[in-house]
């Protein structure tokens, strides 16, 4: 029996079907949440959180403080929704994910200063002057990364800079600033929170091939100009049938480190075919596993982000027809096999 077929085997013994999440929750010793089993392992493990739920829902609140010892904002501290005006920021919601990490003793994870998307329309709608919008981007990261001065320890700077072929997206910032923007990107948050870790982050640069190849040879660039990077986020945005290599994956991992950074999984949702399947619950843990065994070996390797936690609010079943189920939780709170699996890894 294999290493994974044993966990199952002991995740499916230990999953009690007909128990509520919140008794689960109430039952289970803090030390075997996730939470608690990845920090003694040395592993932050997080998730993205949505504004509404966290405002409105007691269960989510409950399984996201009691499980994940990281937060990411899922949206609230884009430039969109946190800029309506070029005049005005809208705080509550990021300030709320705030307060909600601190009384929570969880660590936050920024996302995303610099992305082509979810810009406000002001911006978007403009014909800017190339020192117009750098004064833009210096202000805004400037406001933003110091309001949370001392209390956000990681920042998705700049968000998907590569397109699919592998070339640099041709965003607004990179068409009127120049490609330069990325490095003023780095240098403007490092002003504003020397002390904040500061990552790039994209999709689909997980294992090895010509985006991955175009992630590295970007980030060798930027620090070898002094930019102040690091970190490379690895969003793993992945189907459970088609996986990257793991084996690539942590060669990946392992030439990102050999640069001095910091490698953080910090999307991840393993999606499979709508209705849900045993055997697809399978091999999303197996998925789900293998990521975290990848993580636990690799000192650098810090953070496992899940992108969500529950699927009663993921982004997948809108963005890709006919999949979803696509994270630990389901749409009811109830841990699925892979969180059993990874707890059984993790406890053992």
């Amino acid at each position: 029996m294999t290493r994974f077929l044993l966990l199952l085997s002991l995740a499916l013994v230990g999953c009690d079907s007909g128990s509520s999440m919140s008794e689960e929750i109430d039952d289970a010793p803090a030390e075997t949440t996730l939470r608690a089993l990845a920090t003694a392992k040395g592993l932050h493990i997080g998730a993205a959180v949505a504004a509404g739920p966290l405002a409105s829902d007691p269960a989510y609140r409950e399984v996201l403080g009691t499980e994940f010892s990281m937060l990411t904002a899922e949206n609230v501290m884009k430039m969109g929704p946190l800029r309506p005006t070029p005049q005005t920021f809208s705080w509550d919601n990021s300030d709320a994910l705030m307060d909600f990490a601190e009384s929570n003793e969880m660590t936050v994870r920024g996302h995303a200063l610099v992305w082509h998307q979810s810009l406000p329309s002001w911006v978007e709608s403009a014909n800017w002057g190339r020192q117009e919008l750098i004064a833009i981007l210096q202000e805004h990261i400037g406001a933003v990364v110091t309001r949370y001065r001392g209390r956000i320890a990681h920042w998705d700077v700049v968000n998907e800079a590569v397109g699919d072929d592998a070339r640099r997206r041709p965003t607004l910032f990179n068409e009127v600033i120049g490609p330069e923007y990325l490095q003023m990107a780095f240098e403007f948050a490092h002003a504003a929170d020397p002390d904040a870790k500061l990552f790039y982050n994209d999709y689909g640069a997980e294992g090895l091939g010509a985006k991955s190849d175009a992630v590295y040879a970007l980030v060798q660039e930027l620090l070898s100009t002094g930019t102040p990077l690091h970190g490379v986020g690895l969003q793993m945005h992945v189907t459970a049938s088609n996986p990257p290599s793991m084996d690539a994956v942590r060669s990946n991992i392992r030439r990102l480190a050999a640069l001095g950074l910091e490698v953080h999984i910090t999307e991840m949702d393993v999606r499979i075919p709508e209705p849900a399947t045993e055997n697809g619950l399978v091999a999303q843990a197996q998925v789900y596993n293998d990521v975290l065994q990848l993580c636990l070996s690799e000192p650098s390797c810090t953070s496992l982000v899940f992108w969500g936690f529950t699927d009663r609010h993921s982004w997948v079943p809108s963005f890709f027809q006919g999949f979803g189920a696509a994270l630990p939780f389901d749409e009811d709170y109830q841990p699925k096999l892979a969180y059993q699996v990874m707890q059984q890894t993790l406890m053992n």
